[in-house]
């Protein structure tokens, strides 16, 4: 048996392709497994290269489809109540998807500010959705609870605060391995933001260093052009 190894896109690979008696089989990876497979009617050198041709193309082609349906509004996540939520319901809607921590240096200043947008830009479909994360520092401790309770208590939190989370490593949540693979841009520390489009893309992210109010008028446009084009289709 021999195999041969390639890549798809960058974002997917055939993980194999197998030759026994004439077939070829493989799959795509690492999401959900695109699998098929082919055997020619002989085993002569002209009839198995047809096979892998048409392997690899039927692949690409999976692949393609796979990567242009995958966006951030695709997943899902677990609230602080430990229920399971579609992060669908905010397609339509400008995000901004930030990894917070409660005992951070920049937790006052960033929580204010993003209740902040949160209070100007909510009702225009704008979402701040907050991801506790103890990698940092170990400067999220809290249960969900705690951290939902304490947040809501001293900042007057209005938006969704979510289970806390990896979002870098080896247990990194599924939805931050895509924003960090749509970004190219890898969390280190607490507050990094990412701001995500009506389509759940990536449209660019910033660590903590960059304060909520810099970005503001990023968003104002963001929202403004947003609420534009529904009134132009109503």
């Amino acid at each position: 048996m021999r195999k041969l190894v390639i890549s798809c896109l960058g974002r997917a690979s055939l993980k194999f392709l197998s030759f026994r008696s004439g077939c070829v089989d493989f799959h795509c990876v690492p999401d959900r497994p695109v699998h098929s497979s082919v055997c020619p009617t002989s085993e002569e050198p002209h009839s198995i290269m047809g096979t892998i041709l048409r392997a690899l193309t039927l692949l690409t082609l999976s692949c393609l489809a796979e990567a242009k349906q995958k966006d951030f509004y695709t997943f899902k996540v677990v609230n602080s109540r430990g229920r399971l939520v579609s992060l669908d319901k905010y397609r339509g809607s400008v995000s901004l998807v930030v990894n917070v921590a409660s005992e951070c240096g920049y937790t006052e200043e960033h929580y204010k500010d993003l209740q902040q947008l949160q209070k100007d830009f909510g009702p225009f479909h704008f979402n701040v959705l907050a991801f506790p994360c103890n990698q940092f520092g170990q400067q999220e401790p809290g249960s969900d609870k705690e951290i939902d309770s304490f947040v809501r208590r001293v900042y007057g939190v209005s938006f969704p605060i979510f289970s806390k989370i990896a979002v870098v490593g080896i247990g990194a949540n599924n939805a931050y391995k895509y924003l960090v693979e749509a970004s190219r841009k890898e969390p280190t520390w607490n507050f990094w933001k990412y701001l995500i489009d009506t389509d759940g893309k990536v449209v660019d992210a910033w660590g903590p260093e960059v304060s909520v109010k810099e970005i503001r008028p990023r968003i104002a446009d963001m929202v403004r052009k947003l609420i534009i084009k529904r009134k132009e289709e109503l």
